[in-house]
């Protein structure tokens, strides 16, 4: 159980925490659950809600990385690979099978890509997901019946994996809870505090809800905040070079008519030398994504006009039934902190996709780079560092086949992506039948869970539970916003707020939904 005012409580009763980590997105989550396994005691603060940066952003994918493989990359493709199995193992309530078709319009590219996918078969080795195959040319329109069938010569299908990673991130806090760990959302670093001869001793935070300031004493302080890094380390050495060049990628949401049936489409090559994916997820199509160096750093970066142009026109030449601006139901940027080098390269394809684990001379350690699939290798790395700088007991990692919250029981229907949790959902709907009511009449989404996020996921506001408890704003922006003034109503009551609060809600959820939305 996730609950606030209990951890409120906690941060009052321990003196000096093991380790304290800044940041709740992927790496700072799996980094808390790494270290609360190993028996530490430990700290986890993030400045907003959990995920709400980066890592609720994403292409929704469980991923070696094909790009990387034509790279040359294939030690970064190995490690991916393998984690993708793992979190299949360890998270089968969330993360399943997703088969992807890359159409050929020249006889070579089917002889290139079926070649290169079966390096990625044999890479994966045991962990593989299924043999990738060559496609006919009528075997592809059976398997993607919209791509544009003149010219085509045959397919390639091959097998990776899918999540949702909003929720993966709720499920790794509640699996660090259960661990022993603290986690905040909304508890915001302001300051880090040193002791004689400058090492880092912990940091000063405020609670941006109600404004309370606390001082919080740690053996080690972990630097996890994605692309905002640099605004810690300059917390620690003013003077501290760039570690992070933000590269924004945007997806648009289309309804599920632009690609019918349960195969995803890759297009392999992009006017910007990327790749461009077109995904089922929750009954929609998730198509992206972009590459775009900015100088910003937002909480809330939006998305380029020359962004959604070139998504729309990229996708447009493979499928037979062309999206406009009309047809985006929603969409929303993220920005990947990619790891910046010396000379400051303008080109994202120079930039590294890896991670890197650094130790400041104050001890501050800082991680930066990666992606979802690899966020319990980075954490297992990092707390292997932790542990040697703060002088910890010496615990071998144990996250390799640790189950995450609710992965204990799969269930069918809207309530699966709960896992184990579904159980107590229904039971709440049993014992509140009005609970059943949709937020949103063209949506599956019910007032149970919202009850539940607010009880037992930490959900302080209608973003929390429209953006990233259940995903209505990232699916269809209009009818969250349609959903909202249902949702604040129920927020006020279970959290014992003012009508004038609820209102200030939905005005603060509206004006957000309109950057989702062309």
């Amino acid at each position: 159980m996730l609950n606030r005012p209990l951890a409120l409580q906690q941060l009052n009763t321990c003196p000096r925490w093991d380790i304290l980590v800044i940041g709740g997105g992927a790496t700072g989550l799996g980094i808390a659950v790494d270290a609360a396994t190993r028996g530490y005691k430990v700290l986890l603060l993030e400045q907003a809600d959990f995920a709400k940066g980066t890592s609720s952003r994403s292409t929704k994918l469980i991923h070696g990385g094909v790009r990387y493989l034509a790279q040359g990359k294939v030690r970064l493709v190995l490690e991916a690979l393998k984690e993708r199995g793992r979190l299949l193992q360890n998270a089968p309530h969330l993360v399943r099978k997703q088969a992807f078709v890359i159409p050929h319009y020249t006889w070579w590219e089917g002889i290139f890509y079926t070649t290169g996918l079966k390096l990625y078969d044999l890479l994966a080795g045991r962990l593989s997901l299924g043999t990738s195959k060559w496609l006919s040319r009528e075997e592809t329109l059976r398997a993607i019946p919209t791509v544009k069938p003149g010219g085509l010569k045959s397919g390639t299908i091959y097998q990776d994996a899918q999540f949702d990673d909003a929720r993966l991130a709720i499920n790794l806090a509640q699996t660090a809870v259960g661990r022993g760990a603290t986690v905040l959302n909304y508890l915001r670093v302001t300051r880090l505090l040193h002791e004689e001869g400058g090492k880092v001793a912990g940091v000063e935070a405020v609670d941006q809800e109600d404004g309370q300031v606390y001082q919080l004493y740690s053996k080690v302080v972990i630097n996890a905040t994605g692309v905002f890094v640099d605004d810690i380390l300059h917390m620690d050495r003013p003077a501290a070079s760039p570690l992070v060049r933000p590269s924004q990628g945007v997806h648009l949401v289309l309804d599920a008519s632009f690609l019918p049936g349960a195969n995803a489409l890759l297009i392999p090559k992009t006017d910007d030398g990327r790749v461009l994916f077109a995904v089922p997820w929750e009954g929609k199509v998730v198509v992206g994504t972009t590459d775009t160096l900015r100088e910003k750093i937002e909480l809330e970066p939006q998305a380029l006009e020359e962004e959604v142009r070139f998504i729309l026109e990229t996708a447009g030449r493979y499928l037979s039934r062309p999206s406009t601006r009309a047809d985006v139901l929603s969409v929303f940027a993220g920005l990947r902190p990619l790891a910046a080098q010396e000379g400051n390269q303008q080109s994202t394809k120079e930039i590294s996709r890896n991670y890197k684990i650094m130790v400041s001379d104050s001890g501050l350690i800082t991680v930066t780079g990666g992606k979802w699939t690899i966020y319990r290798l980075m954490a297992e790395g990092t707390v292997d560092m932790a542990a040697r700088v703060g002088r910890l007991p010496a615990v071998p990692c144990k996250t390799v086949s640790l189950r995450i919250h609710g992965s204990s029981a799969i269930t069918a229907g809207r309530l699966g992506i709960y896992g184990s949790d579904a159980a107590a959902i229904q039971q709440l709907l049993e014992q509140q039948p009005e609970l059943a009511t949709r937020l949103h009449p063209d949506y599956t989404y019910t007032l149970a869970e919202v009850v539940w996020a607010v009880r037992q996921e930490m959900a302080r506001t209608v973003e929390d539970v429209l953006a990233r408890r259940v995903r209505l704003l990232f699916l269809d922006a209009q009818a969250a916003v349609a959903a909202a003034p249902a949702v604040a109503e129920l927020l006020a009551r279970e959290l014992g707020k003012s009508v004038y609060w609820q209102e200030q809600q939905v005005t603060a959820f509206t004006d957000l939904a309109a950057q989702y939305r062309i």
